[in-house]
């Protein structure tokens, strides 16, 4: 009786929910991930391609996460009152023109140029297709329906990559800013086919930016996130200069693919315990991150460390951003904190892209994997003390 019972549920779940429209917002998530990282499995051609340093070429990751970090509220807020498929296609086309100009120039200030548009529209895409999600189902399916619509970007981060890398490897980094493009395009037609435009949201029921910043477990989230996100990034952006370190110049996207391999694990495991576990989780993903950085601060003696290092580096980073938007949304009791969280990623994404551009090109690939531990300590101590607000036991103890 109780197995009919869950076919039947099944079933019911498979009818109501409108996968083609989800999984369109899945796949602009996806694009979103994809147009921020991939010049990091493609900085050696890039770089030569035109006539920069690594260093410089990696700012072109920076300027992405700048561009989010200093559009996402205010275009939201101007945007208010559109219609949310209009907005959704907006940043699609960002992302279609952006790209097609990336994928037809070897020009370094164009590229930074279209990367900034590309960025914009991406702080369109993640402040939007949570809520997108949720308002085209009914409400017993919202949080599969966000779920689904939001697991684009974790995928992107695990395997997206290492495909974009296997691609500029056999057809050149600018076909594959062109392959983007293209799939940028082909969103669009499949956003108006099968999503409805929403209205924009109402004038009231906001929760102002600073009402949320004055909730006490959001202020050492955002402090745990800037500094989780910037000792990621410093190892991310510069992870070809890291692998050629190590003797795996030649094989990036396998070092790419199994940092992939082990972010899906992690993203996994924390979907299915992170309700029971999300401070445990929250914890052993800090902690992990730290560690995995003092392995690859130890790569240059072999290979076979270097992926060891990246194995467990994928590990500890896969379910962070469920850990930290569950922790926001948990702190600070309204949604409306996502657009603080995007903001404070990106802007500790463009810290890192600089911050590590410096330390290659004054103290060499061998200081980065040792920053990003100093970086991680501090941070692995507020997540361990910030029990009583941020990252408690679920559920919340008195």
């Amino acid at each position: 009786m109780s197995s009919a019972v869950h076919e039947e549920t099944r079933a019911e779940e498979a009818v109501k929910l409108p996968m083609a429209g989800l999984l369109a917002l899945f796949t602009a998530g996806f694009l979103g991930i994809i147009n921020e990282t991939i010049p990091a499995g493609l900085l050696p051609e890039m770089a030569k391609g035109m006539g920069v340093s690594e260093s410089v070429a990696g700012q072109t990751v920076t300027v992405y996460a700048l561009a989010t970090a200093l559009t996402a509220i205010p275009l939201n807020g101007a945007l208010r009152n559109w219609g949310r498929r209009n907005v959704l296609v907006s940043a699609l086309v960002a992302f279609a023109l952006a790209n097609t100009v990336a994928a037809s120039t070897s020009s370094f200030p164009v590229v930074l140029a279209a990367r900034f548009v590309a960025g914009a529209g991406a702080g369109l895409i993640w402040s939007n297709i949570g809520g997108y999600a949720a308002r085209i189902v009914p409400a017993q399916f919202q949080g599969k329906a966000i779920a689904i619509a939001m697991a684009g970007t974790p995928v992107a981060l695990s395997l997206g990559l290492p495909a974009g890398t296997f691609l500029g490897d056999a057809t050149g980094w600018q076909a594959t800013f062109g392959v983007v493009a293209a799939a940028s395009a082909a969103l669009i037609a499949w956003v108006f086919a099968v999503l409805p435009d929403l209205p924009g949201r109402p004038a009231g029921g906001h929760v102002p930016v600073t009402a949320i910043l004055r909730n006490p477990g959001v202020r050492p989230l955002l402090w745990v996130v800037a500094g989780f996100m910037v000792a990621h990034n410093i190892l991310y952006t510069y992870i070809g200069p890291l692998a050629d370190r190590a003797g795996a110049g030649g094989r990036l996207e396998w070092v790419l693919l199994v940092f992939g391999l082990a972010a899906l694990l992690s993203i996994w495991l924390t979907g299915a315990h992170v309700d029971p576990h999300h401070r445990r989780l929250t914890v052993m993903s800090a902690v992990v991150l730290g560690a995995s950085a003092v392995v690859l601060g130890l790569a240059g003696l072999s290979p076979v460390v270097l992926y060891a290092g990246v194995a467990a580096w994928g590990f500890g980073f896969g379910g962070s951003a469920t850990l930290f938007v569950t922790a926001g949304i948990r702190a600070a009791g309204t949604d409306g904190v996502q657009s603080v969280l995007v903001t404070v990623f990106n802007l500790s994404i463009a810290a890192g892209g600089v911050f590590g551009g410096l330390l290659l090109a004054g103290f060499g690939v061998a200081s980065i994997p040792w920053v990003a531990v100093a970086l991680m300590i501090p941070t692995a101590a507020t997540t361990v003390a910030a029990r009583r607000h941020a990252f408690p036991h679920w559920p919340r103890r008195p």
